[in-house]
């Protein structure tokens, strides 16, 4: 499983609409020490310490005297001190492992440190709950898949193919590449205050990679043999090929919340369910262009119910009420996808996404 490492790295997280109150909130049952447990995350330990999570850069303490402070490691002590009256955490490295190597003359063993992988770094967010969408799951333009080639057949004719496998694809292949993806065109999202188009949802479905093409194809449209390398769900006739898009989430980040304005909506969610919880990942209406990044957390509004005032006559909006948190973790021109951390309540598509 891919891991998306921590980077705790010190730094001022300037966000919109903070204002002096606002300082860092310590959670009242918050620890002195923590010791770091394996399949801990930074959201979950970030939570003992803060009412408010993404507020961690604002405590976090890097030591430059340790090796790789940047990276938290099960076994790790968080201390928990004031500094000129402010909090903040102090990592102390846990317990290594030791092992002896012979000298270089060999008469004597040596003591040497043993180096932690950085993958056994504790990550930011849970990662199963992601992890089919960290390099694959893509948002594209309307019109990415026209005239795209399509899934025609499986071996033997078969309607339905899995990985292993081998299936036959028809369409333009005067360029062809070694491997291709098979995604399924998803639902097109369309802003719903500008009526701006958006992009597709691509459902990334397999990875097939070429093994021949018809001898007797026409120029622009023949019958490709592809083997099935991979798959996350089964594939269909018509499912379409694209170029495998190089692209995976950044390797390092942290939570914090946004430094401009945020005030967009869930657009949809992984396999089109209408009701969202915690830990599902939701399409926003958010992204590069707004300036969203991976790591960037949102609170997550209910709208305000339009009642009756039966003595005034006449409707009143009722205030919008936060029902969750999510954070950012891929971010396209347009869109972003976001995990949802915490949910009060049921969510829905078209709950609000703002500041946290």
């Amino acid at each position: 499983m891919k891991k998306i490492i921590l980077a705790a790295a010190a730094m001022l997280v300037v966000t919109f609409g903070i204002q002096a109150q606002d300082q860092v909130r310590l959670n009242p049952n918050h620890p002195d020490v923590y010791v770091v447990q394996k399949g801990d995350t930074l959201w979950d330990i970030s939570g003992r310490f803060l009412t408010q999570p993404w507020f961690w850069p604002e405590i976090w303490q890097v030591n430059p005297q340790i090796e790789n402070p940047h990276l938290i490691y099960p076994g790790d002590r968080l201390r928990l001190v004031y500094v000129d009256g402010q909090p903040q955490l102090q990592l102390e490295r846990g317990p290594r492992a030791y092992r002896l190597t012979p000298a270089a003359d060999g008469t004597s063993l040596s003591p040497q440190v043993r180096r932690e992988a950085v993958g056994e770094a504790i990550p930011a967010i849970p990662l199963d709950a992601i992890n089919a969408f960290l390099s694959r799951t893509r948002i594209v333009a309307p019109d990415a898949f026209r005239g795209t080639p399509y899934v025609v057949s499986g071996a033997d004719q078969r309607i339905l193919m899995g990985a292993g496998e081998k299936i036959y694809a028809r369409g333009d292949f005067r360029v062809p590449l070694a491997s291709y993806g098979i995604y399924r065109p998803g639902p097109v999202y369309v802003d719903p205050v500008t009526g701006e188009t958006l992009g597709q949802q691509a459902l990334d479905i397999a990875t097939v990679d070429l093994l021949q093409l018809d001898p007797d194809r026409r120029e622009d449209f023949s019958v490709a043999t592809l083997g099935v390398a991979r798959t996350s769900r089964e594939i269909r006739l018509e499912d379409r090929l694209l170029p495998v898009e190089e692209r995976s989430i950044a390797a390092l980040f942290q939570p914090g919340a946004p430094p401009m304005p945020v005030d967009g909506v869930i657009l949809g969610v992984e396999e089109g369910v209408t009701q969202i919880g915690k830990y599902d990942v939701v399409i926003v209406n958010r992204g590069e262009r707004e300036g969203l990044q991976p790591g960037h957390v949102l609170a997550i509004y209910k709208r305000g119910a339009i009642v009756r005032d039966r003595i005034e006559r006449d409707s009143v909006k009722l205030p919008d009420e936060r029902a969750g948190v999510m954070m950012v973790f891929r971010t396209f021109e347009k869109m972003s996808l976001a995990l949802v951390l915490e949910a009060d309540r049921p969510l829905e598509v078209m709950d609000l996404a703002r500041n946290p």
